[in-house]
């Protein structure tokens, strides 16, 4: 399904939990990729076909827990594909046969084609054991701007961010109940407030769910409270609630100033 929007492009499909295929000036980023039907102890609504993401010019991981770096995941995708990551991330990564890593810490820059990748900070515990703890979030910037959150919660500096035209916010997490370093609905929508976004997609809802548990209410409710929350608390946002696989495809009649 395709939703399309008049102006400048700008085209997102939401592949589900925090993996978003983002194609802007002719770039396309795939965040934290989560793929798999089966990922350690969680199970995915429906499962999804990665051979029909395309191209992908470049691959974002936010932090390393398993619902976000997940490598059985990044084996499926072309292994030269540029990796951008956290610092310390790059033995990990090669277990999973990436070959072009970058890694950076907040306020680095990369940049593909006309667009840029800057790291931007994130308030999230990160992973523990063998796998790195830093968490970061990406704003990308070209012709138009977007802000990846990874898993954050709010952060003093926030604001200081945006303004974007587009920010893909998490709104939930994969069971009935969230952990620290996790936006909930209200939060989600304070942090667009914050960051002053044009558009939000909500995303890290209704994907995946515990083994133990049967999909229940908390898979579908997260985003309709952040669009009523966000409609009091940023209602200069326009919030846009896409299901497994859709694509939005936006146009900015004029870039964030």
């Amino acid at each position: 399904m395709r939703r399309a929007f008049a102006g400048r492009p700008c085209s997102l499909t939401w592949v589900g939990h925090s993996t978003v295929l983002l194609e802007l000036d002719g770039v396309r980023f795939l965040t934290d990729p989560l793929l798999r039907t089966r990922v350690a102890h969680l199970r995915r609504v429906q499962p999804v076909d990665s051979t029909a993401l395309g191209h992908v010019d470049a691959v974002l991981i936010s932090h390393a827990h398993y619902d976000h770096l997940d490598l059985g995941s990044l084996r499926l995708l072309d292994p030269t594909i540029p990796v951008v990551a956290p610092l310390g991330f790059a033995s990990v990564l090669r277990r999973a046969g990436r070959e072009r890593i970058h890694e950076v810490e907040v306020g680095e820059e990369v940049v593909f084609g006309e667009v840029m990748v800057r790291a931007t900070p994130a308030e999230h515990p990160g992973a523990t054991g063998f796998r790195p703890r830093e968490s970061i979030g990406f704003a990308i910037e070209g012709s138009a701007s977007a802000y990846f959150a990874g898993d954050t919660d709010l952060f003093a500096g926030m604001s200081d961010l945006g303004p974007f035209d587009l920010a893909l916010i998490p709104v939930w997490g994969w069971g009935p109940s969230l952990g620290p370093g996790h936006l909930d609905p209200r939060r989600a929508a304070t942090a667009v407030s914050l960051l002053r976004a044009r558009v939000a997609v909500p995303i890290h809802w209704g994907t995946y769910y515990p083994r133990h548990h049967r999909p229940g209410a908390f898979l579908l409710e997260a985003p309709l409270e952040f669009r009523r929350a966000a409609a009091e608390i940023a209602p200069e946002t326009r919030v846009e609630v896409l299901a497994l696989g859709e694509t939005l495809e936006l146009s900015i009649a004029g870039a964030a100033t």
